[in-house]
């Protein structure tokens, strides 16, 4: 059986195909050629600067090719990519760095004054590689990443002294039960295979058995290189793999030239560059995208898009029905995974076919065990913890305990429980609940309440506090904080707080005052009272 790097597969299709667009931003266009010789001269900097074997390499980047670019060089150096939320503040992303180890950090420029105060806790760091915006020059600290890109080395492709290997990672960090984000360790051939290797079951394109059949495939009149704009951002799970199914066909990644997301933008860059993909974030995403095409009736080409995906965030099965109105060759793929569970369920719509929301089919690899490890029996109505077997990540970087509460071995076989209760219906799909924990998902970012609530309890005026989502249309969740206080903080004097300390996004954006907070003699909360109690005190729909 073969055994995989994503450097030797995208050094072969480059080869192929070094005219072919790698990359689209805007009006930038990036070859498949230049991003393999771009990648060679990073990692050749990388190396150069004493990087050790599996040396971490931080993306603090927006969307563009440099993300890529980056992992395609870590990948060929053999060192570890390692994503980074740009959203973080400056403790935030010190412990990021931090528990990952980093050796190398590539970040937008505009992120310098961020980084300058914690690079000096950050010793371990032997590369800083700035890219380079209006306004914002390279600090005399980092090297200018366009200097170090457009100096390929002469002996191409890069290797290591340590050369490569399967069991190389890539570290996809996520939130973990404490707020606190989580690296699951991906080994390449293992994540190669679990996204396809070279294929797409969703679209009836069968896995690769060999990385000649694969270039030989694409290289195919009837091949169709897939032209994958990812509307999303890199740094989270669903943009990231995305854009490695499409390079591992051959494709184009193709990104949003505003780093503020805008639906308009996004159908005029669907029609202007002829994609075939689109890849969002749930309501997010899709309620603006279809207000546009409401308001903008036969404005834009569709034509050419066969699929639009979206995993991590839930979506309506009005807002499906209305997309694929207009997008007539479309299919609809909501996938329902998590960083270190891929394939646990997938819904798909066709026009006149729309899923309904929270409904899974099933993945081939996946099942519903309860708590004790008995698998559930479709129709049963008993609830379980959705699981998934197969190719699965080693487990979160430092962190055994959590490893083993999330791979556990059930009916002899290593299975990853990343906390998501459903009930399997009478024909096997999935109903899904939720997770089992008070995790708030608001646009597809993952906020967990403790973390919000601790920031909170920092105010003058806040005797304590509790964090819960309210329903909000276009992001799933919205955060709502229930303070006791005794005074009257307003909701921007308390959101402005929880900024100095936390990402924007984890700021309270709705406000309930009380008395008292009514915990438990143990200290406890009711999660879901005090959320009934803010949809009430509100008056918003559950």
């Amino acid at each position: 059986m073969t055994t995989w790097t994503f450097a030797d597969v995208w050094e072969a299709i480059a080869a192929v195909q070094p005219d072919h667009p790698a990359f689209i931003q805007g009006d930038r266009t990036i070859s498949w050629g230049e991003f393999d010789a771009r990648a060679d001269a990073l990692a050749a900097h990388f190396i150069a600067q004493g990087m050790s074997r599996q040396g971490k390499v931080a993306a603090f980047l927006f969307n563009g090719p440099e993300y890529v670019e980056s992992y395609f060089a870590a990948f060929k150096g053999g060192f570890a990519p390692v994503n980074t939320n740009y959203r973080y503040g400056p403790e935030e992303l010190f412990y990021l760095f931090d528990n990952a180890d980093a050796e190398a950090v590539v970040f937008h420029s505009s992120f310098t004054e961020t980084l300058e105060a914690i690079r000096g806790r950050l010793p371990g760091v032997k590369a800083w590689v700035a890219v380079a915006e209006p306004g914002h020059p390279v600090p005399a600290w980092a090297d200018d990443y366009e200097a170090v890109v457009a100096k390929a080395p002469a002996e191409r492709p890069v290797r290591a002294p340590w050369g490569r290997s399967t069991d190389d990672l890539l570290l996809l960090y996520t939130g973990g039960t404490t707020g606190m984000p989580k690296g699951v360790m991906w080994r390449q051939d293992d994540l190669f295979n679990v996204i396809g290797a070279g294929g797409n079951a969703l679209l009836g394109i069968p896995p690769a058995e060999s990385v000649d059949e694969l270039v030989a495939r694409i290289q195919t009149p009837e091949h169709l290189r897939p032209v994958s704009l990812i509307a999303c951002p890199l740094m989270h799970g669903t943009g990231q793999f995305s854009n490695l199914i499409a390079f591992n066909q051959g494709g184009t990644a193709a990104y949003l030239p505003s780093r503020k997301f805008n639906a308009m933008e996004l159908w005029d860059e669907v029609d202007r560059i002829g994609a075939t993909a689109v890849v969002l974030v749930g309501l997010a995403f899709s309620t603006p995208m279809l207000e546009a095409l409401e308001a903008n009736p036969g404005r834009w080409d569709l034509s050419t898009v066969k699929s639009m995906s979206s995993s991590g965030s839930m979506w309506s099965q009005e807002n499906k029905r209305g997309l694929l109105s207009h997008a007539k060759n479309a299919m609809i793929f909501d996938s329902f995974g998590s960083s270190e569970a891929v394939g646990l369920g997938v819904s798909a719509s066709a026009p006149g076919a729309e899923a309904q929301t929270a409904a899974f089919v099933i993945g081939p690899n996946c099942a519903v065990f309860t708590e004790d490890g008995q698998r559930v029996a479709p129709g049963s109505g008993e609830r379980g913890l959705v699981a998934v077997t197969g190719f699965l990540p080693q487990g979160y970087y430092k962190d055994a305990e959590k490893t083993a509460k999330t791979f556990r071995t059930m009916e002899g076989v290593r299975w990853s429980v990343p906390g998501d209760w459903a009930e399997v219906n009478t024909d096997g799909t999935l109903k899904l609940l939720g997770r089992g924990s008070v995790c708030i998902n608001t646009g597809g970012e993952k906020v967990f309440p403790e973390e919000v609530e601790e920031a909170l309890k920092t105010h003058v005026d806040v005797r304590d506090a509790v964090v819960v989502g309210l329903p909000d249309a276009r992001f799933g969740e919205r955060i709502c904080a229930v303070v006791e206080t005794a005074a009257a903080p307003s909701l921007t004097e308390l959101s402005d707080h929880v900024r100095l300390t936390l990402a924007g996004y984890k700021a309270p954006r709705e406000l309930v005052l009380v008395e008292s907070i009514g915990r438990a003699p143990n200290g406890k909360v009711d999660y879901k009272a005090v959320k009934d109690r803010a949809i009430a005190a509100l008056g918003v729909s559950a």
